[in-house]
């Protein structure tokens, strides 16, 4: 499993979005801005703001472990977006090998942990996830893909008229 995410590119992710469900991998798309979360966010994401990481990042581990790519951004993807991508995959890691240490410890007693909500799903334990950062974060993905309905929902072009 990626234990240091890396980043993909504004052209990379719409070309993902765009192909037809069934042609793609499966994909979360993390918006952990705060405050700052107007002006539209891209089609489909989980918005999860950087002041709740501390408590959804188990949660997020066990909900989005059926993805084969989780994408994470913020504003600008300079601070929380890959804050937030490093804490996902610490915390997937940290989870997944919980796991494996409880699978050959069964039979002694062993109580319920956060591992063990993830399941005995075989996609989960033995695959890839592939974690990335969304370059430039949604201040660059607005100004290629604001107006794009099928990208982007509640676009307000607005508010991005004077933002940087």
């Amino acid at each position: 499993m990626s234990s240091h995410p890396s980043y993909i590119t504004r052209e990379d992710l719409s070309a993902f979005l765009l192909k037809p469900v069934s042609a793609r991998p499966s994909i979360a798309v993390i918006d952990v801005r705060d405050d700052d979360h107007v002006g539209g966010h891209i089609y489909s994401s989980t918005h999860v703001p950087s002041s709740t990481l501390d408590h959804k990042i188990p949660e997020l581990v066990r909900t989005l472990s059926g993805k084969d790519i989780v994408i994470f951004h913020c504003a600008l993807s300079q601070q929380r977006g890959p804050t937030a991508a490093r804490r996902y995959a610490r915390e997937r890691t940290r989870l997944l090998s919980s796991n494996t240490q409880k699978d050959s410890s069964v039979g002694l007693g062993t109580r319920d942990t956060e591992a063990e909500r993830i399941g005995h799903d075989p996609k989960v334990e033995g695959a890839e996830q592939k974690i990335y950062i969304l370059d430039g974060g949604f201040v660059k993905w607005q100004e290629k893909y604001g107006p794009d309905s099928r990208l982007t929902e509640s676009y307000a072009p607005d508010i991005w008229v004077d933002y940087c």
